[in-house]
């Protein structure tokens, strides 16, 4: 690909992320008006972690991938809100005391810093019921199959085999031998699941058969991996300021990651291999998958 070509990707990439990061922005604001009641600090607390932060990098994956298959960009925006109150649930609780005990997320405070601990948990509580209500809501599609199938993929995504699961799996490293087979398999829960329920949401709303999903799986399963590398990567070589949250974490409670098990070169050449491997599931999708192809080189070349 030439220098002028891989110039129009990033512009494309970009810009897809400055449209879908506004898009989901606008969506939280309709969806979680502030009560004139007691409520209005909880609403308070979840517009704190869904607006304004993050790059959202699932709500891309989502859109991008159901543009492959013509979805109205209502549905793709509410499904992909959906994925996102979930991941930002997910955020409020591992930022606790009694998880991680973080002060900041995205450059701000953590909700139980911004409200308290009780607030924050219930926001988190209430990101979780948000995401299953808008799935089924006829907004999102008119095919009550479909919804049904959205709900399955991700409540599967986020529970104990997938999101919550490896984030227990994450909690037992301080007192586990973790070998480079099981922090993968940590990393395809707590990070790859929902990434992969992404790209699988945007296929269930483009009605496309299970059976011709496997392309999408496998770049999916790619992503997933050399997002936490350089996730891991970040973690030792990267700039708090930039990142917006604490680094060196994992380190510090001795946890194995994949740099600590295969030195920082390895991972990195693991991290663009799987890249390399997840851009080329998408070759029969042509031009088409350019955002997708793009996106995931933007996964290990970031820098927050």
């Amino acid at each position: 690909m030439s220098a002028v070509s891989n110039l129009v990707v990033d512009d494309l990439l970009g810009a897809a992320f400055a449209r879908v990061q506004a898009e989901v922005d606008a969506a939280f604001d309709a969806f979680l008006a502030v009560p004139q009641d007691s409520r209005a600090r909880l609403v308070e607390a979840m517009r704190h972690a869904a607006i304004g932060g993050g790059k959202r990098v699932r709500p891309l994956l989502l859109t991008a991938t159901a543009d492959l298959f013509g979805v109205s960009r209502t549905s793709a925006i509410n499904a992909a809100c959906a994925i996102e109150a979930i991941h930002c649930y997910s955020l409020i609780h591992d930022d606790l005391p009694c998880m991680d005990d973080d002060d900041l997320r995205h450059g701000k405070p953590t909700v139980h810093r911004a409200f308290d601990e009780a607030t924050a948990v219930l926001a988190g509580d209430s990101l979780h019921a948000l995401a299953f209500d808008i799935l089924t809501q006829p907004d999102t599609s008119t095919d009550p199959f479909v919804r049904a199938e959205l709900v399955e993929c991700l409540a599967r995504a986020s529970g104990y085999d997938g999101m919550a699961g490896g984030q227990m799996m994450d909690m037992m490293a301080e007192e586990a031998d973790y070998d480079l087979h099981q922090v993968t398999r940590l990393q395809q829960l707590k990070t790859g699941a929902l990434l992969a329920a992404s790209v699988e949401m945007g296929a269930i709303l483009g009605r496309l058969p299970v059976e011709g999903r496997g392309p999408l799986r496998a770049y999916a399963r790619d992503i997933g991996l050399a997002f936490q590398i350089a996730d891991d990567l970040l973690d030792v070589e990267g700039d708090a300021g930039l990142a917006g949250k604490a680094l060196r974490k994992d380190e510090g409670k001795g946890k194995a990651t994949f740099v600590t098990l295969m030195g920082a070169d390895k991972a990195r050449a693991q991290a663009r291999m799987l890249v390399d491997q997840a851009a080329s599931h998408l070759a029969g999708f042509g031009e088409e998958a350019r955002l997708l192809q793009s996106l995931a080189r933007f996964i290990v070349e970031r820098d927050r």
